[in-house]
């Protein structure tokens, strides 16, 4: 059996179901193949479950802290009618069957299977053969699991699993401290469970700057969070009915469920990329700024390494969509991406790190300033922790990178991100208005700092 069409789309989610449905729309033969849920990983358990889940969690922290505001509260936390709530919701908002419908109704055809590719233009299918000249991978990463001895013996949890947990473990551990696993942590604490988390690493969020590590988990630790950083997992082994985790000081860790939150990986090598001329070592498809891997394929989303984000995808997505029908588009230019942790204080960070600057050999200047010196951060009170950070270019006079930490600090980086995008002077963000008391003010105490160093 074999189908042709004009274009391939070699996965469905968020850019692949978008650059898919776009290309149909303006009467392109497109062929969508995935062998998942047509939306991929963000509306089905990561972006919108995780957030509605943390939402929830969210609420009850807040519930917590009206003692330190106006009074007393009591707040008992209910996990099954949550958790089933919001994946009804998730449900009826995202369904893959109306995805399908969808696409299908624009003129697509997809396809449910696993497709990998034979030689140029050629793809295989569960054993259908699937040919197009131009052929679009979007086929998404899964969860980079750890060879650690003892691990594939134990049911270890996956984000997927503990978005789809119908009850509360009482205990759980979390191997890896990167934005999954403290979002998870804290959101899981919040609502009882006994929580702590392992970071090979000397800090958690090893990625952002190094003030937006200390802050998280000094929070967490406070919430009664534990968190172990520096040390190695060694070993994995059941202990009764709980999961035991070997840590390298001789230590042990042990929880009700584990969740492996250690990065996730592409499948390069299952793709048989080797069949168009690509390394099948590669941990990325190469991509030039154009998306295009090579003649007559084209790559989106996590699969080539620009950052695992739905707005990465989304962005490579209208920019592959131009190209394939060879009109004009902008570069991809990726010095502003942007990024949030959606703990409780949000991490939103643009650019790059104070370090990272610093390794480019740029002539580096930092501004630093604290919400709750603020006057918006001053009058929020309890839950007001958080900072902003400017990297600026000392000799272009322009910021190279930033973070905004506390609530809603992923709301406040998008003026930042802006001015890292647009190359917006310094000089020209001290001459704006900043409206008083609002949290994103302290940007303004950040740029005053800038000036003492």
């Amino acid at each position: 059996m074999s189908e042709r069409a004009e274009v391939v789309v070699l996965g469905m989610g968020p850019g692949g179901e978008d650059v898919a449905g776009k290309l149909a729309g303006e009467g392109v033969d497109v062929i969508g193949i995935d062998h998942s849920l047509v939306g991929g990983e963000c509306p089905y358990w990561g972006c919108v479950p995780s957030k509605m889940m943390i939402r929830a969690g969210n609420l009850l922290a807040e519930g917590r802290r009206i003692p330190g505001m106006a009074g007393s509260a009591t707040v008992t936390p209910d996990w099954e009618p949550v958790a089933r709530r919001i994946r009804e919701e998730a449900t009826d908002n995202w369904d893959d069957h109306v995805a399908v419908e969808r696409f299908t109704k624009k003129g697509g055809r997809f396809i449910r299977g696993t497709g990998r590719f034979e030689a140029p233009g050629k793809l295989n299918v569960d054993g259908t053969i699937v040919e197009a000249p131009k052929v679009v991978v979007a086929t998404g990463t899964v969860p980079a699991i750890p060879p650690i001895p003892g691990l594939s013996d134990v049911h270890y949890w996956t984000n997927h699993h503990a978005i789809e947990a119908d009850r509360l473990p009482r205990t759980l551990t979390i191997m890896g401290g990167g934005a999954v696993g403290l979002e998870l942590g804290q959101m899981f604490a919040r609502f009882g469970v006994s929580v702590t988390i392992v970071e090979a690493m000397e800090r958690i969020l090893p990625p952002e700057e190094p003030e937006s590590s200390a802050l998280i988990a000094e929070i967490l630790q406070r919430e009664g969070v534990a968190v172990r950083t520096g040390v190695k997992v060694v070993g994995v082994s059941m202990d009764g009915d709980d999961i035991a985790v070997s840590l390298e000081d001789g230590s042990k860790v042990t929880g009700e469920k584990l969740l492996v939150a250690t990065g996730r990986r592409a499948l390069i090598k299952e793709l048989n990329v080797g069949a168009i001329g690509i390394d099948e070592s590669a941990r990325v498809l190469p991509i030039d700024e154009h998306c295009r891997v090579t003649d007559g394929v084209w790559a989106l989303g996590d699969v080539t390494g620009k950052g695992p984000f739905t707005h990465v995808s989304m962005y490579q997505a209208n920019i592959v969509f131009h190209d394939v029908l060879g009109r004009p588009i902008h570069a991809a230019d990726y010095h502003a991406l942007p990024h949030v942790t959606f703990t409780d204080p949000e991490i939103g960070s643009v650019g790059m790190s104070e370090q990272a600057a610093r390794d480019q050999g740029i002539n580096v200047r930092v501004g630093m300033s604290q919400v709750p010196s603020s006057a918006r951060g001053w009058i929020h009170k309890v839950g007001n922790e958080g900072f902003i950070k400017l990297i600026e270019d000392k000799d272009r006079g322009v910021l190279v990178g930033a973070t905004s930490a506390g609530p809603t600090g992923g709301e406040v980086l998008s003026m930042l991100t802006l001015a890292v995008h647009a190359n917006i002077t310094v000089e020209e963000l001290r001459r704006m208005i900043y409206a008083y008391p609002t949290i994103h003010r302290a940007v303004e105490d950040a740029l005053r700092d800038l000036v003492s160093h």
